[in-house]
């Protein structure tokens, strides 16, 4: 990896900001910051590592903040961790010894499915006001999803904030700012999981991982307040248009 000038620290600050915004309202950041990453001569499986420092700390920020703005539902929480959790270990383990050549399929393919589902089936993604929530124990498929949710985020991370949104309103019917919560929750609990893995490896750069975790900070307390008040409507388009912006980024990478 070459050296760090300050034009490249700043980049970095810079896109872990708008990344921090974008994974807290939807998901996808990582296709900015794994590139920045890996455009300083640092290996693909490297990137995907030390990527985590700065979704770990984002994800930390915005969690505490919908949890002070109560908007975070916790009543079946252990339900949703259990299974995210076991995804994310497996996911972390597959990431940290799988070909990387792997990782670019497994995301173009993720992003194909969820442009698909946001365009012909928006309501698994955006439920109307009103509809009631499923606890994980009572409703079939549920585990399965979530769990695929963790496996997918502890192996690539990139875009999994749409699948962890498909899994919590597609099976449970939470409505967008509880899922946002919720897949903040998700996201630190499988990216513990995954760095932890990836710092026994020696895969992480701490000094870009942390620069990223600047910005990306400061993004996730900005995207939160944006979440709050956001319209279902005007969210539903920004969703679509951010997995279209994973479909081309994962095409172009």
């Amino acid at each position: 990896m070459d050296e760090i000038t300050l034009s490249y620290a700043l980049l970095l600050v810079v896109l872990g900001l708008v990344a921090g915004v974008v994974n807290t309202l939807a998901g996808g950041g990582s296709n900015l910051t794994i590139p920045a990453l890996m455009i300083s001569g640092m290996p693909a499986d490297m990137a995907n590592a030390t990527n985590r420092v700065g979704v770990m700390m984002q994800s930390l920020t915005g969690m505490k903040k919908f949890h002070d703005k109560g908007k975070l539902p916790t009543g079946d929480l252990k339900g949703i961790l259990i299974p995210t959790l076991a995804g994310g270990l497996l996911g972390g383990v597959v990431a940290s010894y799988a070909p990387v050549e792997v990782l670019k399929p497994a995301l173009l393919l993720t992003m194909l499915g969820m442009a698909a589902l946001m365009l012909f089936k928006p309501s698994v993604v955006i439920p109307e006001a009103g509809t009631p929530v499923k606890r994980v124990d009572d409703t079939k498929g549920a585990w399965l999803a979530l769990f695929a949710a963790g496996f997918y985020g502890g192996f690539v991370q990139a875009g999994v904030g749409f699948v962890l949104i498909a899994a919590l309103a597609g099976t449970l019917r939470y409505d967008i700012v509880s899922t946002n919560a919720l897949k903040i929750v998700c996201t630190v609990a499988f990216t513990a999981v995954a760095l932890a893995l990836f710092i026994y490896n020696d895969q992480v750069a701490w000094i870009p991982g942390l620069l990223l975790a600047i910005g990306s900070i400061a993004g996730a307390w900005l995207g939160v307040n944006i979440a709050i008040d956001i319209s279902p409507k005007a969210m539903k388009w920004f969703l679509f248009l951010m997995t279209l912006v994973a479909v081309v980024a994962a095409t172009f990478s």
